[in-house]
């Protein structure tokens, strides 16, 4: 039915939007409309109006409060998609509207005949309803606008409240470290003492308790660690008689041997905080002091075990990075002396929080902090950590590059200047982060080592995983390295999907501003008026992927179930399953494409722009796709076939849409365009089918009966094997050579392929009947004459006469004179 939603009930854009009725509708109410979702979308326009006046006064309440102004980023950009879900779903509806407009056409103008009352109508209840939709969408563009611009505010807030609070400036002077002195020794009577009233209180009442969590939790880390050493117990000690390990080997182990102890007392440190306070041994003020104390072991502990995997100062064989041994042992211990003092800085300002101290402890806490992680930064600069020209790590090392020991100076001089100004917020906030933010840039980079590393080639077949595939599916080196390169991928992926966000969470992102970041890249990315989405085009690619395997496996079930039951000719075969292979091939990318959100209709532009370049550039390549689809459809040879195409001749071996693969009979492919197949004259011995007729031709001398040599020839091919019997063999006497009676044995045979072999074989039958019987197969024959006034004098008769010597009519002799006289002369030659 037709939503009759009046001007008043909407807002002021849809009340502008309304359409003057026309004078037909005024007799007669307008045919009522399907229920469109309209007044859906109106209403929930106005709870979203609702919404976004909320969310407004919520980001004025909370303009000093940064969680809260995350929560409302949030919200306001899940009202903002839904306003855009609902202006699309509109848009169908609407492109309906337009269509059956068009088709209606135009009200008759004055003078013309009337139409239908019915046609009136309809015109007059879409044109109302399409006033309507722009109403409501031209509302929703609005609300859109609208919620941009909260957006927009909520993240200048942000930022001046992120630059404000490190931006803060304290007064340092001698009466706030005085004061700072006194808050601190009242601190620590007052924790000393609530120290002492917990414990008392645990031995007394929760002793029992306390135990079984402490016990529980290292039961906890022991079973993870003795795990770890079960499965990975190879890669979590060094072997010093190693001389020379593998970097792959290194990296193993400096990984295997990090994780698997960090996580095992982190499981330790984690459970018992969790047993601890399920069994209401945690005091209120006491459990943030446990968290904090927890928390500096675990990063103590995590950044001395990372800094002795990657700089390994005893075992240099096994050392990470290119530094001297004394290079190594500077480095960690400057790095573990950071982490400390971060870690201290952290729990005590958990106890001046569980305590109540005043802020200025907590400032001149983060003062001296910051003063000291300086004074470490510019000592290190100093340092010579690298390693020496002739690689031998106990030799004096090298310094520092130039920029990286500048880089440390300026980095801890800054501190120190900056915290002793006053900015000791801004100073702790760039020290923490430098310690921190290296520490997983460095992880990262190791992990992306350690990719770079499984990835090459001939490596990955050496470690565990590869060993077990090797003996488990029985793959070869190649499959081997191309799972070694995936794997290589994927810890790429990992690195960079692990060490960015946490970067990111570091420098004030909250976890709700990465997950809206994913979401907006994996939905829509908009470039210009382009929208991109990564999961439509990673969904678009797997669809791909899916229906190309699902194409191979119908190409498989037909040629080996149906076809070859069936008895198909090979030619056949092929052509099927090359033209199934196009097809399913072609669906699956338009179906991946659709998937992956690129309208089809938008690729119209790049066709016509590529046929400009098809019909000069690529002429000849379409040449041969057409002339191939010819070939596959039309077959005027197929797999199989023996042919002769120029200077080409062969068994055909393969058919596709661009060339043809011809194998020679000495093993040479030759790719042969399809289009100078279609437009030359091609020979196809095995078109229709096998059959081919075979000739042998044979020469015998003048002497030789040719009957007897007929008989023979006949006898001999009816014994042959493959030569059919109708038509029957036959022997055609050809002519009267200069020297021989020439023959020629002809043949059919049921299959071409074998004539090679017959005719070899009758050759050989042949010739040794023909020994048998005395037939002579003559050899070619050359006269030389002699004219009697040229003969030498060598060749002059000494005791017969020329009148003896045998002449024909013209005073020529013979070629058997001849060859009397150069006897004579060569006896005489021996003589003389």
């Amino acid at each position: 039915m037709m939503l009759a939603v009046s001007a008043a009930g909407l807002p002021g854009s849809f009340a502008a939007a309304q359409e003057p009725p026309q004078p037909q509708a005024q007799t007669e109410a307008p045919a009522p409309l399907a229920d469109t979702g309209l007044d859906q979308a109106v209403r929930e326009i106005e709870k979203a109006k609702a919404k976004l006046a909320s969310l407004q006064d919520g980001v004025k309440q909370s303009a000093d409060n940064d969680d809260a102004l995350v929560s409302l980023s949030t919200q306001v950009d899940e009202l903002g998609r839904h306003i855009l879900a609902t202006s699309v779903n509109l848009r169908p509806r609407f492109d309906q509207i337009k269509s059956r407009l068009t088709e209606l056409g135009d009200p008759p103008k004055e003078g013309q005949p009337p139409e239908a009352q019915i046609v009136t109508d309809e015109r007059n209840a879409l044109t109302a309803e399409r006033a309507q939709i722009n109403a409501v969408t031209g509302d929703a563009e609005n609300l859109s606008l609208a919620i941009n611009k909260l957006m927009n505010e909520v993240v200048e807030t942000r930022r001046r409240l992120f630059a404000a609070t490190l931006l803060r400036r304290t007064e340092v002077s001698v009466s706030v470290l005085d004061d700072a002195a006194k808050a601190f020794v009242e601190e620590v009577g007052e924790f000393r003492q609530a120290l002492s009233s917990w414990l008392s209180f645990v031995w007394k009442f929760k002793r029992f308790a306390m135990f079984a969590a402490i016990f529980m939790s290292l039961a906890t880390g022991l079973v993870i660690l003795s795990g770890g050493y079960r499965m990975f117990g190879r890669y979590l000690t060094r072997d010093d008689g190693v001389e020379n390990p593998s970097y792959i080997s290194r990296l193993s182990i400096a990984f295997w041997s990090t994780l698997i102890r960090t996580f095992a007392l982190a499981a330790v440190l984690v459970t018992s905080y969790i047993f601890l306070n399920g069994f209401n041994v945690l005091r209120p003020d006491i459990a943030p002091v446990v968290a904090a104390l927890f928390a500096a072991i675990g990063l103590i502990y995590f950044v001395g075990r990372f800094s002795n995997a990657v700089f390994a100062p005893r075992e240099p064989q096994w050392r990470l990075v290119r530094l001297s041994n004394r290079g190594a042992q500077s480095i960690g211990a400057c790095l573990l002396a950071m982490a400390i003092v971060n870690a201290l800085d952290y729990l005590f300002g958990s106890v001046s929080e569980a305590m109540g101290s005043p802020l200025v402890l907590t400032v001149v806490r983060s003062l001296i902090a910051a003063l000291i992680i300086g004074l470490i930064l510019i000592a290190a600069s100093f340092g010579r950590p690298m390693l020496a020209h002739d690689g031998d790590p106990d030799a004096p090392g090298r310094h520092w590059p130039r920029g990286m020991a500048i880089i440390l100076r300026v980095l801890g001089l800054g501190l120190i200047v900056t915290a002793l100004t006053g900015y000791v917020g801004l100073a702790r906030f760039v020290a923490t982060q430098f310690i921190i933010t290296g520490a997983i840039i460095v992880t990262t980079y190791i992990g992306l080592l350690s990719g770079k590393a499984i990835s090459k080639q001939e490596s990955f077949g050496d470690t565990f995983i590869g060993r077990f595939l090797k003996s488990r599916f029985n793959m070869g080196p190649v499959a081997i390295d191309q799972v070694g390169l995936g794997v290589g991928l994927a810890i790429y992926a990992v690195a960079l999907m692990t060490g960015i966000p946490l970067i990111l969470l570091l420098w004030g992102f909250h976890i709700q501003d990465l997950q809206l970041i994913a979401y907006r890249l994996f939905t829509e990315v908009r470039l210009g008026g382009i929208s991109i989405s990564l999961l439509g085009i990673f969904t678009g690619i797997l669809l791909f992927a899916g229906g190309y395997l699902l194409t191979r496996w119908i190409q498989r079930w037909l040629d080996s179930n149906v076809m070859a039951r069936s008895h198909v000719d090979l030619g056949v075969r092929n052509s099927v399953k090359t033209g199934i292979g196009y097809l399913g091939v072609a669906v699956a990318a338009i179906i991946g494409v659709s998937a992956a959100g690129i309208d089809l209709s938008n690729l119209a532009l790049v066709a016509s722009a590529l046929s400009v370049g098809i019909g000069f550039g690529l002429q000849n390549i379409v040449s041969n796709f057409v002339s191939g689809l010819i070939l596959l459809v039309e077959r005027p040879f197929k797999v199989g076939d023996h042919v002769v195409s120029g200077t080409a001749e062969g068994i055909v071996t393969r058919i596709s849409v661009r060339a043809t693969e011809i194998e020679t009979f000495r093993k040479q492919s030759i790719i042969v365009p399809n289009s100078e197949l279609i437009n030359a004259a091609v020979g196809n011995w095995t078109h229709r089918n096998k059959v081919g007729r075979s000739e042998i031709p044979i020469s015998v001398s003048y002497h030789t009966d040719p009957q007897k040599v007929m008989d023979i020839l006949l006898e001999l091919v009816n014994e042959a094997p493959f030569v059919l019997r109708n038509p029957e063999p036959h022997v055609e006497f050809l002519r009267f050579g200069a020297y021989s009676l020439d023959f020629e044995l002809r043949f059919m045979l049921a299959d071409m392929g074998e004539g090679m072999n017959v005719r070899n074989n009758l050759r050989i039958a042949i010739l040794k009947r023909f020994k048998e019987e005395g037939i002579e197969i003559p050899l070619p024959q050359s006269d030389v004459i002699f004219h009697r006034d040229h003969v030498p004098p060598a060749l002059e008769p000494s005791s017969t006469s020329a009148d003896d010597q045998p002449v024909d009519d013209t005073g020529v002799m013979d070629s058997g004179a001849v060859r009397q006289l150069r006897s004579k002369a060569a006896d005489g030659n021996r003589k003389g």
